[in-house]
């Protein structure tokens, strides 16, 4: 990748250094120098205008600003509310209006920049020590950079994340997600997982996408006795190594860094891809959204060529993208046809997470409404 550098003026003196953004973010063309004597509203709008804000004073200080700059981003500072603006006409404009607005939130946020010199050291007072967290994230620093504050927090969070890990009560055990790999924090879809009948003569399976390694486990933990794992983002395949390893799975389940499918035929095939076809901004995203539905119609189209004989592939999918407007039930149905598949079965469940029951959340109907399912596809019998 191309290494971007950010430039600014100190001291009368043309400055750079190398720029991160795992967001892919260009590195802003204003920057000015700022430390503790600068106040949240000043702060904010220069975030807004675009001016990036390189601070120079303590790192604590630093973390109470962009609280501050949460707040107003939020419209929580106690300001005359502006006149409301015209809902939505259909769940589909809510639902773009919603990550435009989280775009707009995450580049303002993005403002307060920290510098690093090498060997992940933070040159300001009362900075945290961030070498082990930075590690984990990117491998080993040997240069200085600059980062935005909102992602150099994501990277720290990540770091407990994956030292405490997520409990996971289909296998009595916690799984350990890395920074980049989305963390199986929504148990509904790894309970489908872990209580749908296994098809008979289940002696080896596919997981497909695996991530953290979550399904993978769960299967190996019922007894299928080979598991196949694919994956093809680095960061995935590290994590579910690892959990493989802590788990005590890694002689039981095999893990490919793999486009979709493994080489060869299994008699259970399970996916469960990105719910929402739309266009990812981060990495992180890779998990949340699919842009055109990519792994979804590509595991559809090549399922059948490796399932055995009166096998099933289970995909698991969240009818999200459906009350928002984005994919209709009848489209999934037609990509399921096509592929020359029939659905023998599926199981549903209702999300638990708090979005689900929070009547602010602009997505709030079509979460209410959302059902999270295990479709059970086999063969069409010719």
């Amino acid at each position: 990748m191309e290494t971007s550098l950010l430039h600014w003026t100190e001291q009368g003196t043309e400055r750079s250094a190398r720029w991160h953004s795992e967001a892919g973010m260009p590195p802003p063309k204003r920057v000015v120098v700022a430390d503790d004597t600068l106040n949240a509203d000043t702060a904010y709008r220069l975030a807004c205008e675009g001016t990036a804000l390189l601070w120079r004073g303590d790192f604590q200080n630093a973390r109470q600003l962009l609280q501050a700059l949460a707040r107003r981003a939020e419209g929580k500072q106690g300001k005359p509310k502006k006149k409301a603006a015209k809902a939505p006409a259909t769940p589909t404009e809510a639902f773009h209006l919603h990550r435009q607005a989280q775009s707009q939130r995450a580049r303002t946020l993005a403002m307060l920049l920290i510098p690093f010199e090498p060997g992940y050291t933070i040159p300001l007072r009362r900075a945290p020590e961030v070498k082990l967290a930075c590690n984990e994230a990117y491998g080993r620093g040997e240069d200085a950079f600059v980062i935005s504050l909102r992602e150099l927090l994501g990277v720290i969070g990540a770091h407990e994340w994956r030292r405490t890990g997520v409990e996971i009560p289909a296998l009595d055990a916690r799984i350990h997600p890395h920074y980049g790999v989305f963390s199986p924090v929504r148990g509904e879809y790894v309970q489908l997982v872990a209580e749908t009948p296994l098809p008979k003569k289940t002696t080896v399976a596919f997981d497909i996408g695996a991530g953290t390694g979550v399904l993978s486990a769960v299967l190996a933990k019922r007894g299928v006795p080979h598991v196949v794992a694919t994956d093809t983002d680095r960061r995935a395949l590290s994590c579910a190594r690892d959990n493989f390893a802590r788990l005590d799975l890694d002689e039981q389940v095999e893990l490919l860094e793999a486009d979709l499918f493994p080489p060869g035929r299994a008699p259970l095939v399970v996916c469960n891809p990105p719910w929402l076809p739309a266009r990812p901004s981060s990495s992180i995203e890779n998990a949340l959204y699919d842009l055109d539905s990519r792994m979804l119609k590509g595991f559809l189209a090549g399922l059948k060529d490796h399932l055995t004989e009166d096998g099933e592939g289970w995909l698991i999918l969240s009818d999200l993208a459906e009350h928002l407007g984005l994919r209709p039930r009848e489209q999934l149905l037609e990509w399921i046809a096509q592929a020359g598949l029939v659905v023998l079965g599926r199981q549903d469940v209702r999300p638990t997470h708090p979005k689900a029951s929070d009547a602010e959340d602009p997505l709030h109907a079509a979460r209410a409404a959302e059902v999270t399912s295990l479709w059970r596809l086999g063969a069409a019998r010719t």
